[in-house]
């Protein structure tokens, strides 16, 4: 056996499934704030376009994805992230390459670019975080070093040394960030940009939630804008990961794509075609579909927008909760322990949250930074968002009296 998968950590939810076994959840209608899954309608155009598309399964798919998917994730990136569509075709043709959801991806390029015989052998990534960097970093022979966000994301990414960078071969940025919700502006990418040629490493960028944002916040930077409009016009040292589970309400799609430097993506392709990674033909149709509209995303944030408002007004007399610009979670801090009131909130109030302490790691003798913590995903219906509040309200004014 690979020696290396020993060195992971259980993921959140094998933790939580642990602190939950055995308690009875109380008698209310269940509501579950704790697993990041859209349940917002699919576009219907998306759906169409799968079922008319399974005749591809009759042919294998390729690994660099069917010209017409490229062309589209190529067109989608010029127009939302202000680069000049005359770029697109050379996008296309070697800035781009699908993926079967950003989980997969995110992995598979730490595998690709690592170099576990260098003497720099440190990922970077936030904490909290998305554990899929911190099996990455292993399981490529490397180790993962964290480094703590809060809503300050371009302060997060400032205070990073130069020792850190310079034993970096690798840096994971998550904007807008999962929990927080923050978002990088074009400057602080640009400066960690800068630090990447000074320092040889690459940054990788997980962008999944870009399009989850406040119409009053306006859409999150990306990482190739912010390489492009440095004059970076192939994106050198930046990857960028797009997905359509969170945009478009299709995660079991598995559909999404890394974008950025051609010399990165081409030994990508290289890598992904002995791996045997192709998307299929017919969840490539879908894709093009859900990439060319943006009806249906506009009403999806308009949804999310509509669920922090009434979310926030309900918590906000008890707990510190402001609405994020982007993503669809809260990041409170409680007054108790996070684990205790994640059994109680169940036991009491048969509501599903996840502690915060379960999706960030003490670092270098700093405490944990999800502590005392909860992760709400507000991405169940507004009333069953709006009455998981009311519950949270009363278990906190239980636990305050016990």
């Amino acid at each position: 056996m690979n020696a290396d998968l020993a060195l992971l950590q259980p993921y959140p939810f094998e933790k939580l499934r642990a602190l939950l076994d055995g308690i009875t959840p109380g008698a209310h209608q269940p509501v579950s704030l704790s697993v990041g899954e859209p349940k917002h309608p699919a576009p219907q155009l998306a759906l169409d376009a799968l079922i008319d598309g399974l005749r591809k399964v009759e042919n294998y798919p390729s690994t660099k994805g069917s010209e017409p998917l490229r062309e589209t994730m190529a067109q989608w990136i010029c127009q939302r992230f202000d680069i000049d569509g005359s770029h697109a075709a050379s996008i296309a043709e070697q800035h781009v390459i699908p993926v079967n959801g950003t989980r997969e991806g995110l992995f598979a390029i730490a595998q690709c670019v690592l170099d576990r015989q260098q003497n720099a052998r440190s990922v970077l990534m936030p904490n909290p975080f998305y554990q899929i960097y911190e099996g990455a970093a292993l399981l490529a022979g490397c180790h993962p070093e964290f480094y703590a966000i809060d809503e300050h994301a371009d302060n997060n990414l400032d205070t990073l040394s130069d020792a850190q960078l310079d034993q970096c071969q690798l840096i994971y940025v998550c904007t807008p960030g999962n929990p927080t919700g923050a978002v990088n502006s074009v400057e602080a990418l640009q400066r960690l940009i800068e630090k990447a040629h000074k320092h040889d490493f690459i940054i990788v960028s997980d962008e999944c939630y870009s399009e989850i944002y406040r119409e009053a916040s306006g859409p999150p930077a990306g990482l190739l804008q912010a390489a492009h409009a440095m004059g970076l016009k192939n994106f050198e040292r930046c990857i960028a990961f797009h997905s359509l589970s969170k945009r478009s309400n299709l995660p079991g799609l598995r559909s999404g794509f890394a974008a950025g430097d051609a010399s990165i993506i081409q030994q990508f392709v290289q890598y992904r075609t002995y791996q045997g990674c192709a998307m299929s033909g017919a969840v490539q149709e879908a894709s093009i579909a859900a990439w060319a509209d943006e009806t249906h995303v506009k009403a999806n944030r308009a949804a999310y927008d509509q669920k922090y408002k009434a979310v926030i007004d309900i918590l906000s007399p008890v707990l510190d909760v402001s609405t994020p610009p982007a993503g669809f979670y809260l990041w409170p801090q409680l007054p108790v322990d996070d684990q205790i009131f994640t059994q109680r909130l169940l036991q009491d109030f048969n509501v599903r949250a996840v502690p915060g302490s379960y999706l960030a790691r003490e670092n270098n003798g700093l405490a944990n930074p999800g502590s005392n913590r909860l992760r709400l995903a507000l991405v169940a219906p507004l009333d069953e968002c709006i009455m998981a509040s009311e519950r949270i309200v009363d278990c906190l004014s239980t636990a305050s009296k016990a």
